[in-house]
């Protein structure tokens, strides 16, 4: 079974290029009526155009380890809200990031065990 979120967006082809060029995304489907699927790994995304931006909720990409999360901050500096940093509470390094809709992007590795993220 494979699940997609959907979120609307007044800011498509942005959006569309962040993922993909600074986050690694690549396109699964582009549909006529306005959307376009994206996928990393097992996570897919989509984004239909609209008047409107829905930026509830965050996007959490799930990366190997924290050399991982240093690179994307690398990449997403300009757009991150701090830099990466322990969250002990969750056991994880992470940092946050908006996308171009503004909407919570957060990149994260888990320190200790866990499932396997590619």
């Amino acid at each position: 079974m494979t699940g997609i979120v959907f979120f609307r967006t007044a800011h498509r082809a942005d959006v569309v290029q962040f993922y993909t060029e600074s986050l690694g995304f690549q396109q699964w489907l582009e549909q006529d009526g306005g959307c376009t699927i994206l996928q990393r790994d097992n996570l897919l995304i989509g984004f239909c155009d609209a008047d409107n931006s829905e930026t509830e909720g965050i996007v959490t990409v799930a990366v190997k380890d924290r050399a991982a999360v240093d690179t994307l901050y690398d990449d997403l500096t300009k757009h991150a809200r701090h830099p990466p940093e322990e969250n002990d509470e969750f056991d994880i390094y992470q940092f946050f990031a908006d996308d171009p809709d503004g909407r919570a992007v957060e990149v994260q590795t888990f320190l200790h065990e866990t499932p396997p993220v590619e």
